[in-house]
């Protein structure tokens, strides 16, 4: 879950998802297999063969080894007991049978979960970490000019610890509803290693090494991750000047996409390997260089689809805002603003997470936003004030397969029904939702100075639209 969170944290969800899942998959169906030669071979010596060469667990005491004895004892040889265990094997991996045991489908089921809700928790924590982030972002600048409070290290620095705590609590909500929570087993160090997880290890060890020592393209790739994030995060952190004050002499320009199309400008001038040619001579030289990415590669993975849902989305919020139905809207939710801030936040969130379970994300937070921050304005509340919570709010879509993208890949894996996801997801949007309040009333308030209401926002009187 955090590697996957981690790398969601820079790229899509769904790229996330989509990458992550088949390795995922893989492994486990690999580990289940290890532990079933295990259990094989663990059997046929407690039937009487010999094998001199397996060391039995020694945590299984004296009436476990009894009952297995009892269970697998030859009736007229030694044969008998492995005749009987390799045709429970075979049963159990037929086409009749999926798993093994119980144990190996919770098994999938929890990993599976893990994947789609770890890809989706972390994209909350950066704003190019999913397309919801950037569609506030555009918004609000837009909306806001005069506003420099939101950019990617103050995002970065407002919702990874919310991201942190809910990745941990869905962890452990997880882990309880599938396979339990033993604390004294789960924590117990130095404690001796079955046989089964000395295979499960040996399994994930030699994936590792067929992997191989790293390339130079990965090199490369990884120093321009690294560069672009450095970039990103010192653009305008705040605490100091950032290297944006270097171009002050034109405001605006030097933005996030700077630096993300800089990036992506140099895949396609780095060369990646050489292509050579043979003369006639018989010698071989090089004539030519492929770079880390063709065009042809760039429009074949590129997401086209988003890009036109954002940009829609942007034109969208333009319209109701020229059109005056966003004043409009704002002054009819005005009488909200004798509830208390914190219940309107709740309600808020609570209508958005259940509208992203049926709609898409970018759908959701374009409909929400121009309704949301005139609200705000008309009951004179900072408008971050319910914004970031209800931005938050909209990646919470965890209870359907067809909620987002991330779900729906890793359910088609086969291993869930749908009430699995709507047990799981239950618990995880409430998770969510809780820590996104309690961060609002700790650390975010004080980042934003959220209690007041600030100059950069319009003050919109009560009046009658035609």
């Amino acid at each position: 879950m955090s590697s996957t969170a981690f790398l969601s944290m820079w790229l899509s969800n769904t790229s996330t998802a989509a990458m992550v899942m088949p390795i995922v998959e893989a492994v486990v169906q690999q580990i289940i297999s290890a532990e079933a030669e295990v259990e094989a071979t663990q059997m046929t010596y407690f039937s009487g063969s010999t094998n001199q060469g397996l060391e039995i667990d020694e945590s299984v005491d004296g009436n476990e080894t009894n009952e297995k004895k009892e269970k697998t004892k030859p009736v007229p040889g030694n044969d008998a007991g492995k005749t009987s265990s390799k045709m429970e094997l075979e049963k159990n991996s037929g086409t009749g049978n999926r798993y093994r045991t119980k144990k190996d489908h919770m098994m999938c089921k929890l990993m599976c979960l893990c994947i789609a809700y770890s890809s989706t928790i972390g994209g909350l924590t950066t704003i190019t970490g999913t397309s919801t982030n950037l569609i506030f972002a555009e918004h609000f600048n837009t909306r806001y000019p005069e506003c420099h409070c939101i950019n990617f290290g103050s995002w970065f620095i407002m919702s990874f610890p919310a991201a942190v705590i809910i990745l941990l609590l869905s962890w452990v909500w997880l882990q309880w509803l599938f396979l339990g929570f033993n604390f004294k087993e789960l924590f117990k160090c130095g404690k001796t290693k079955t046989s089964r997880q000395k295979a499960c290890a040996e399994v994930i060890k030699q994936e590792y090494q067929k992997l191989g020592p790293i390339r130079y393209q990965e090199i490369v790739t990884l120093v321009l991750f690294v560069t672009m994030a450095v970039l990103w995060f010192t653009r305008e952190p705040g605490f100091v000047t950032g290297w944006s004050a270097l171009f002050s002499e034109y405001p605006g320009f030097a933005t996030d996409s700077t630096v993300a199309l800089l990036v992506g400008l140099l895949f396609f001038l780095i060369p990646a390997k050489r292509l050579t040619k043979t003369t006639p001579a018989g010698e071989t030289v090089a004539f030519d260089y492929s770079p880390l990415i063709t065009w042809k590669e760039f429009q074949s993975f590129m997401p086209w689809d988003i890009a036109i849902l954002v940009g829609g989305g942007f034109a969208l919020a333009d319209g109701c805002e020229e059109s005056g139905l966003s004043k409009w809207m704002g002054n009819k939710l005005s009488p909200l603003g004798s509830l208390p801030v914190w219940l309107i936040i709740l309600i808020s969130s609570l209508l958005v997470t259940s509208l992203t379970e049926i709609a898409s994300n970018p759908a959701t937070i374009t409909l929400i936003l121009p309704i949301l921050a005139p609200l705000a304005e008309a009951i004179h509340v900072n408008p971050l004030y319910i914004l970031l919570p209800s931005t938050l709010s909209t990646s919470f879509a965890f209870l359907l397969p067809v909620a987002n993208p991330p779900n729906a890949i890793v359910f088609s894996y086969g291993h869930l029904k749908v009430i699995d996801m709507v047990k799981a997801g239950l618990g995880v949007n409430i998770v969510g939702l809780a820590v996104v309040m309690l961060g609002m009333f700790t650390w975010i308030a004080p980042m934003f100075d959220l209690h007041t209401y600030p100059s950069w926002a319009p003050t919109i009187s009560n009046e009658t639209m035609p």
